[in-house]
């Protein structure tokens, strides 16, 4: 395989993993041990813009500036590569999570995607539980299958009816 394939591999498959680490990050760290930093995401009445869970952002990036940075000093390396991943992941998060679903900048509003339906649905249904148990749906990109279901059936329901499907 060519260098530049291995390096997209690489790229992929740690993107892909940190939808994995997201999940299990969100769901025995940020509604475990840490908590303290996330309640005020699913408890906020201050109407600030910035959230102590906000802080998470920083913890994240950390190790996708070191692998950037180790990489980089070292020609190049699959640390570099890992690192891009971390790093494209953490801005697709920031785009869909903060931007798409909960809308800390008024764009991006509406969409006829079963796909981003399913998933703002999905985090709708997360952020139901206030509290620190019984939480459901950590995922960020990859959601149940029941939520794309529901996005599909409720795009359906929504489509004007045609001539053509009165034909017999």
């Amino acid at each position: 395989m060519s260098p530049v394939l291995i390096n997209i591999s690489i790229v992929v498959a740690t993107f892909i993993g940190m939808e994995c680490v997201a999940w299990l990050a969100h769901k025995y760290l940020m509604h475990g041990l840490f908590w303290f930093l996330h309640h005020d995401h699913h408890q906020r009445d201050d109407g600030d813009f910035f959230e102590k869970n906000d802080f998470f952002f920083l913890i994240f990036a950390t190790p996708g500036i070191l692998c950037l940075f180790i990489g980089l000093q070292n020609d190049f390396n699959a640390l570099f590569w890992i690192g891009t991943g971390i790093t494209l992941y953490g801005m697709t998060y920031f785009l869909v999570h903060d931007i798409f679903i909960h809308q800390r900048f008024k764009i991006f509003r509406n969409t006829e995607s079963f796909y981003l339906k399913a998933i703002r649905k999905a985090h709708k249904v997360h952020h139901k539980h206030l509290g620190k148990r019984d939480g459901e749906c950590f995922g960020m990109l990859w959601v149940s299958f029941k939520y794309f279901r529901e996005a599909k059936a409720s795009l359906d329901k929504q489509k004007p009816v045609t001539k053509t499907q009165f034909r017999a």
